[in-house]
């Protein structure tokens, strides 16, 4: 009976293991399914990062990128993303395009460096333009303004006619952006100003042939006034200029 017993005892421990090893390829098995399913979903995953809706080029402002929506946000496949692949439009302030950057062409943070301190260009777009324009101090209200301050611009001209020359003024820009001043950047005895390009024409018109006055506007809550063109008799109220 002894060996009968052995034999019970050898079946037993042979069912044991057999058991065992059943129960360790089980989880093996579903520890690869969850492994499997999660590098599948992973794989799967998307992100939202800014793609380049047009040619964005070198030196072009962060700030104006952002403003003007040159990008469109667009979802990718984790493993199709860019290193350093920019999501948020809010990181590009402060920064310019290091280089061009092509429609279709991922955000990275590669593509941007720092903006040079006081860069004129981050205060640009479309048809604005910066000008430098000679002034003195009384008329250019020297040591009174600062970058981000807003004026009007006349102009005092002398005017030729049928009566012969008359000296004019007229209002030429209402609310103008200052960009610098000779105390921050601009040359010596000149002023820049933010225009449009006709208005950028005017100003270098103005300057060369009459004499350019600024006005501060209010910081907040300035009204606008109509300023007809002044001469002698429309300043003592006597006649309109025709």
């Amino acid at each position: 009976m002894e060996w009968v017993d052995n034999a019970l005892s050898t079946r037993r421990g042979t069912l044991m293991i057999g058991g065992g090893a059943a129960l360790l390829a089980a989880i093996v098995l579903i520890a690869y399914l969850k492994n499997y399913r999660s590098n599948l979903d992973s794989s799967n995953a998307t992100a939202s990062v800014l793609v380049a809706k047009n040619l964005i080029q070198k030196g072009a402002p962060g700030n104006i990128v952002a403003s003007n929506r040159q990008f469109q946000v667009t979802a990718i496949h984790q493993k199709q993303l860019e290193v350093g692949a920019i999501a948020d439009p809010g990181a590009l302030r402060g920064l310019v395009a290091a280089h061009d950057i092509y429609p279709g062409e991922q955000l990275t943070d590669a593509d941007f460096v720092a903006a040079a301190p006081g860069a004129l260009q981050t205060n640009l777009s479309g048809a604005q333009r910066a000008i430098a324009i000679p002034i003195d101090a009384i008329h250019g209200l020297t040591g009174q303004i600062s970058p981000g301050d807003h004026v009007d611009v006349y102009v005092g001209l002398n005017l030729t006619g049928a009566g012969g020359a008359r000296p004019v003024i007229k209002l030429l820009i209402e609310n103008a952006l200052v960009l610098r001043t000779a105390s921050s950047g601009a040359p010596a005895g000149a002023v820049v100003l933010r225009a449009t390009t006709r208005q950028a024409a005017a100003l270098a018109f103005a300057s060369d042939n009459g004499k350019i006055w600024l006005a501060l506007r209010p910081a907040s809550g300035a009204k606008v006034q109509r300023v007809p063109l002044l001469d002698t008799s429309t300043l003592l109220g006597l006649r309109p200029v025709q």
